[in-house]
Order: structure tokens, then C-alpha cells, then sequence
């Protein structure tokens, strides 16, 4: 359980403090280079920018091949909370933008920018916020990101995450221990920049909100431990921590167990327990970013070794190569078999490939070791000593994970915590067998962060491919969907056109139907009519039929209907006449007889007279006269009788059968009267159809006339029957 933050503050007021576990004590060899100031250096003739130089993602790139830039002006852009931007470190050319050798222990190149200088060092415009406490924190969290401030103490971290953190802290610790061997740029940046640093953690200290600032710094730093508790004597939250010096008390994670006793988890960040690390550094640059609107361009390194006639800490321009350096400080390659030079101290640097190795942000010494300086690495077989378990400041199993690392075992070298090993070197530091312990775990890591990443784009390219298919499928589901309804639509359409159609046909075909027996019925009737009924009969019923029109004069539509009537008796009569015209002509009694059965079957063509109604000299078929007309004889004709008659009078009665079939059939094909015919024949004006009163009275004559004679035909019909 960690401890609370008033117990901490009880045992720091007495001078008291913890240990973490492990820890080794090498030569520190520290004297070489922290005797003297701070050294400017001539700008180089060409600058080499790497684009990425913190751990997250490299910005992106605003210029181009052959522009001119200025001292400090911006040459990527953030396009990502944890990108953080690059600028030049002085005013020149950009002459090329390419894949360079790196800042790393395998030298693979990446992209840079190649300034070559004008030798003028003219800055950009510049814009400091000296302001910052009246201003919003994240105006102040963005001037410190476009200044491209990261960890300037070893990994990198970009500063504007760091300095936002989500949880509550109890305690802003500032590291100021550089515990590694030769280093001494810290040293002198405190020496020299006190004032500054304390400038930096007084904005931290606006953007923390912490409950306290510890400021530690190893006991082989007198002179840094009083400069920076002279520049922060005004504070009471500021203490300057004395720390004894060990090797690795500057690790984060161990200072923090030094300081406060409380252990950050595997995995965790030191947020996790209350606490906010920075080097001092990353202080020294935000001071300079927030006063005086300068970027990080340049940072103090520390040149030393035996083989360098000069060591001393110098402002290094960020992307000067260390050839530059080295030069500066007179190298001696002479003084070494081959040419060994480190990023880094001994402990956790690496040998870098060429001397045109630019420096980077975390960049803070180039150690250019003697032959004799530095021991030979001869690996031999592990002897099993368990004297690297003892050295691990955090508690781990090198051995374990040495073996598991050069047999590829990487599953199994993370189930022994391989990523909470700070690569301190204390365990290679002290193996007798001299195996280099730290290269294999960084080969691992490295080998596990890229079997990490191809997982990550192989689920990336999983899901891709996943969605799209979900996706593809959604969208067939929803087109065959679209189609099933739109085919069920069509269906009940179908369907109701077909009812629809169905029923008008039904309807039709019941209208013929009733039509066509309606015309048999009428014309039976008829033909019943005219045989059995009795001549004074059918004179009355013409007498009524003559005076019913009369009667129905009351209004005009009633008129036109009687003038309507009166034609068709008119047209009936005539036809009577030329019946009767024709009997005589020919003289023959039988034949009369067959003619007068013949004419009830004959009908008007419609479609030839569309003007008139269908009627017959037996039948009336209107919507005002539907009744037929018969007028009895009233004298009984004589024909001879004979053989012939008899036979003729047979035959004329078949074909007058067939013919009033044939009639028949021919009436229900015809085109049906349809109520507009008969409205328009109602329509027809009545001074064309109304005749004169004498006209009326010739028309009626003639129409009892035919009766007449009708039944005198038939009744000569009848008795030539009788006597065959």
C-alpha cells in the first residue's frame, strides 16, 4: 500500500528517504567534462533534422526541396495529439528531404531534412507568452507542443501529453540525478540555468496544480544542488532532495520508490500513483518557449572520453552531426584501434554507424572511449552467477530472459516482464562472462513491437474486411428485400387488376347473356302474339298503342319519346305495305304466308343505322315502346288449297326458323345499344319527329291497315293447313 502524501512530506522534513533494490556502483568519471562552461559551437555547414525524434508519430512535413527557411521556423506540422513538430535550428536552404542514417542502435535510416546554413543564424518571428498564468492552460499546453518539446531526459515523451494528465498529483518531481557514468550536462545546465529551469517548473506547476515539487539531485552535484535551492528558496513547495548516488537512482521509476515510496505498476505510468516526472532539461526548454517564444533547437551535450583532447558540454544545434562535435572537442581516432564511438554514456548508450549521426532531442553525451577505457566485449558462455538478478534495480531475471530472448521465445520472455526492464546495463555491468545483456532485450522488444504492430494491421485488415462484408451483405438483404416487396406489390396488383378484369368480363358476358334472351323472349312472344291472338284484340291493342302516344305529352322529354314512337309505327307500316305489294305481285297464297312469318325475325342492323332502334314488324324494342304490336285480321282470306301451297308453306316455315335463329345470334354479337346511342336518339329535336295532325292520323290507318292485313295472311296460313 503507498503512502500518503503527509507521511511523505514528515519523513522528507527529517532528511529521510527509501532505496529500490538492486543498483551497481561504477566509476563515474564525471570530472572530464563538468570542470568548464558550457561551450557554443560553430554552426555547421549542414544540418541533418530527423522528422521523428520522440515516441508517438512524426509530424507532417511543410516544406519542400529548395525553400529557404529560418532559424526556429517549423518544418512539420502536429497532426496528431502525440506528434510534435520539428523546426530548423538555423536559417539556410532545404537541399534535400531523404532517408538518412539514424539516432539509434541499428543506424536504420530514416526520413530527414537536410538545411544547408547561410551562416547567417537569422530567426524566425517569435512569439513568447510571458503572460501564461492569465492565460487558458490549453493555449499554454499548445505553445509548448508547437515548440516540439518532448523528454529530454531519455525516452522522448511528448511534453503537452505528459503536462495533461487526467488524474490528480500529489507530487511534480524534477530529475536532476544523471547518474550514468561521463554524463555531466545536466550538472552544468543547473550550474549555469538555475533561474531558467525554475521558470519551467513554475509553469508546470500552473498546468499540474501539484500538491508538491521535489527536485532531486545526486550528491556528486554540490555545486547544481546549491544553484537550484538558491533559485527555489522563494517557494516553500519547492524542495531540493539530496540523493545518494547509485546507479540507476535517475531511472523514473526508481526515483519515484527513492522519493515517495511508492512503486509504479508493470505496465503503469507513474500518473497512476500521483506523480509527474520531468528532467530539468525539458524545464529549461519550456521556460525558453514560454518567455521567449524559441523553440527546441538546440540542447547542451556532453563530449568526453579519453579519446577527445577537449571534453566539455556544448550547445549543440539539434541535427548537427557528430562529427561536428567530436571535431569541435579534437577526437583522437588515433587513440583507438578502431573508430568506437557511443550515444549515450557507457551504460545505456550504443555504438553509433558513422559520424554523420545527427543529434536528436535526447541526445546527451558522445562518449569516445580509449581502448583501454572501455572493456572489450568478449561474450563467453553464461556461467549461471545469478549476479545480474542482484544488479537489477527492477527486480527481475536477467538470466531468464537472455535465455528466452536469443532463443526467440518472446511469449515467454514477456511472462518474465521483459518490457519492465529500464535497459539500466547494471546487469551486463556486472556479469563476469561479459555478455551484453541489453542488446538482447532491445533486439526482443524490438522484434515483439513489430510481431505487435503486423497483429494490430492484420486486425485492422480482419475488421476492414469483416465490415465490408457485413456491410455487403446489409446491403443485398436490403436489395432483396427492395425486390420482394416490389414483387409482391406487383402481384396484388395483378391480382386486383385481374378480379377487376375477371368481373368486367363476367359482367359483360352476363349483359350479352340476359340481352340475347331477352330478344328470344320478345320475339316468342311476339310470334305468340300475332297467331293466337284474336283480330279485335289486336285491333284494340293497335288502337291503344295509336292513342298512347297522346297521353304522354304532359312534358318535352315526354314528347320526344311519342314522336320517337310514331316513327318507328311509321317505319313498321311501311314495311307492312311493301309486304302486302309484294304478296300480291306474286299471287300466291303459301307464300304470303312465309313472308309474314319471316318479318318478326328482321331487325335493324344498328351498327349500319346507328340513328335507329332495332325493331321488327312484330316487335318494338325501345325504352318506351317494349311491347310488340298485333292487330287481328278481321277477315278471313281464301287461298286454294293444293299440294304445292302445302309444301311451300313447310319449307317458308324452316327458313324462316332459321333465318329468326340466325337473326337472333347475329343481335347478341352486335355491338350493344348503349345508353349513350339512346340518349342521343332521345336527344333528337322534336320539330323533326313531330308530324302534323293529319300525318298522324294517314300513319295510324296504315298501321291498322298491316295489322289487318297480318292477320288475314295468317289465318289463310291456318286454313290451307287444315285442308292439306
Amino acid at each position: 500500500m503507498q503512502n500518503n502524501f503527509d507521511d511523505i512530506i514528515d519523513k522528507l522534513d527529517k532528511g529521510e528517504l527509501w532505496d529500490f533494490p538492486g543498483g551497481v556502483f561504477p566509476a563515474e568519471r564525471k570530472t572530464l567534462s563538468n570542470q568548464t562552461p558550457i561551450a557554443k559551437l560553430p554552426i555547421p555547414e549542414r544540418l541533418y533534422v530527423t522528422v521523428k525524434q520522440h515516441i508517438g508519430v512524426e509530424g507532417h512535413l511543410i516544406v519542400e526541396v529548395g525553400q529557404k527557411v529560418l532559424k526556429g521556423q517549423a518544418l512539420t506540422k502536429s497532426m496528431n495529439p502525440f506528434a510534435v513538430p520539428v523546426h530548423a535550428s538555423t536559417s539556410g536552404e532545404i537541399t534535400a528531404i531523404h532517408k538518412h542514417v539514424s539516432a539509434h542502435p541499428s543506424g536504420l535510416p530514416e526520413l530527414t531534412v537536410q538545411i544547408t546554413s547561410d551562416q547567417d543564424d537569422k530567426w524566425t518571428q517569435l512569439s513568447p507568452m510571458v503572460d501564461y498564468q492569465n492565460q487558458p492552460k490549453t493555449k499554454v499546453l499548445a505553445a509548448i507542443c508547437d515548440a516540439g518539446i518532448s523528454g529530454m531526459g531519455g525516452a522522448g515523451f511528448p511534453t503537452h501529453i505528459k503536462s495533461s494528465p487526467k488524474k490528480d498529483v500529489d507530487f511534480l518531481i524534477i530529475n536532476g540525478i544523471e547518474c550514468e557514468p561521463y554524463i555531466t550536462s545536466d550538472d552544468r545546465l543547473m550550474r549555469e540555468h538555475s533561474w531558467q529551469i525554475r521558470q519551467g517548473i513554475d509553469v508546470l506547476c500552473h498546468l499540474l496544480k501539484p500538491k508538491h515539487v521535489l527536485i532531486g539531485i545526486e550528491n556528486n552535484k554540490p555545486e547544481a544542488i546549491e544553484a537550484m535551492q538558491v533559485a527555489c528558496r522563494e517557494n516553500p513547495n519547492y524542495r531540493v532532495c539530496t540523493i545518494p548516488t547509485k546507479y540507476p537512482a535517475g531511472g523514473e521509476k526508481q526515483l519515484i520508490q527513492v522519493l515517495t515510496n511508492r512503486e509504479v505498476p508493470a505496465q503503469g505510468l507513474p500518473v497512476d500513483v500521483g506523480v509527474i516526472m520531468h528532467n530539468v532539461g525539458t524545464c529549461f526548454a519550456i521556460a525558453d518557449a514560454i518567455f521567449a517564444g524559441k523553440p527546441l533547437i538546440s540542447r547542451v551535450v556532453t563530449v568526453t572520453g579519453e579519446a577527445v583532447e577537449k571534453p566539455s558540454n556544448v550547445w549543440a544545434l539539434i541535427g548537427s552531426p557528430i562529427a561536428h562535435l567530436l571535431t569541435h572537442c579534437e577526437y583522437k581516432q588515433t587513440l583507438q584501434k578502431q573508430s568506437n564511438i557511443i550515444m549515450g554514456g557507457p551504460m545505456m548508450g550504443f555504438n553509433v554507424s558513422s559520424d554523420l549521426v545527427p543529434v536528436v532531442k535526447t541526445t546527451n553525451c558522445i562518449l569516445a572511449p580509449t581502448d583501454n577505457e572501455m572493456a572489450s566485449n568478449n561474450e563467453q558462455a553464461c556461467i549461471r552467477c545469478s549476479a545480474c538478478a542482484d544488479a537489477c534495480p527492477a527486480s527481475l531475471l536477467p538470466q531468464q530472459l537472455f535465455w528466452h530472448a536469443k532463443a526467440k521465445e518472446l511469449d515467454k520472455a514477456q511472462d518474465y516482464n521483459l518490457f519492465d526492464c529500464i535497459e539500466c546495463g547494471a546487469c551486463a555491468y556486472v556479469c563476469p562472462s561479459e555478455i551484453p545483456l541489453v542488446h538482447y532485450y532491445r533486439i526482443a522488444k524490438a522484434e515483439i513491437r513489430v510481431e505487435q504492430e503486423d497483429k494490430q494491421k492484420s486486425d485492422k485488415a480482419r475488421d476492414r474486411f469483416e465490415k465490408r462484408e457485413a456491410r455487403l451483405i446489409a446491403e443485398q438483404q436490403a436489395r432483396d428485400e427492395k425486390h420482394r416487396l416490389a414483387a409482391e406489390a406487383r402481384k396484388q396488383a395483378m391480382a386486383s387488376n385481374g378480379n377487376n378484369s375477371k368481373d368486367k368480363i363476367a359482367a359483360a358476358l352476363a349483359r350479352a347473356k340476359a340481352k340475347k334472351q331477352a330478344l328470344s323472349e320478345v320475339d316468342d312472344k311476339a310470334i305468340e302474339a300475332t297467331e293466337l291472338a284474336p283480330a279485335n284484340t289486336s285491333e284494340q291493342t293497335a288502337k291503344a298503342e295509336v292513342a298512347e302516344p297522346a297521353t304522354k305529352v304532359a312534358s318535352s322529354n315526354q314528347r320526344v319519346q311519342a314522336a320517337i314512337a310514331r316513327a318507328k309505327a311509321k317505319k313498321a307500316a311501311a314495311e307492312v305495305t311493301d309486304i302486302n305489294t309484294e304478296l300480291k305481285d306474286k299471287d300466291d297464297a303459301s307464300n304470303l304466308k312465309d313472308e309474314q312469318l319471316k318479318q318478326p325475325q328482321q331487325h335493324i342492323d344498328v351498327k349500319k343505322q346507328p340513328n335507329k332502334v332495332s325493331m321488327s314488324t312484330k316487335t318494338v324494342v325501345t325504352d318506351s315502346i317494349p311491347k310488340a304490336v298485333e292487330t287481328p285480321p278481321t277477315e278471313k282470306p281464301t287461298i286454294t288449297d293444293s299440294k304445292q301451297a302445302k309444301i311451300a308453306a313447310a319449307v317458308a316455315k324452316a327458313k324462316a326458323k332459321r333465318e329468326a335463329q340466325k337473326a337472333a345470334n347475329s343481335q347478341v354479337a352486335a355491338e350493344p345499344v348503349s345508353a349513350a346511342k339512346v340518349d342521343n336518339i332521345k336527344t333528337v329535336s322534336a320539330d323533326e319527329l313531330v308530324k302534323t295532325e293529319e300525318q298522324q292520323i294517314d300513319m295510324k290507318k296504315r298501321r291498322i291497315a298491316a295489322a289487318v292485313a297480318k292477320a288475314k295472311a295468317k289465318k289463310a296460313a291456318e286454313k290451307a293447313d287444315k285442308s292439306s
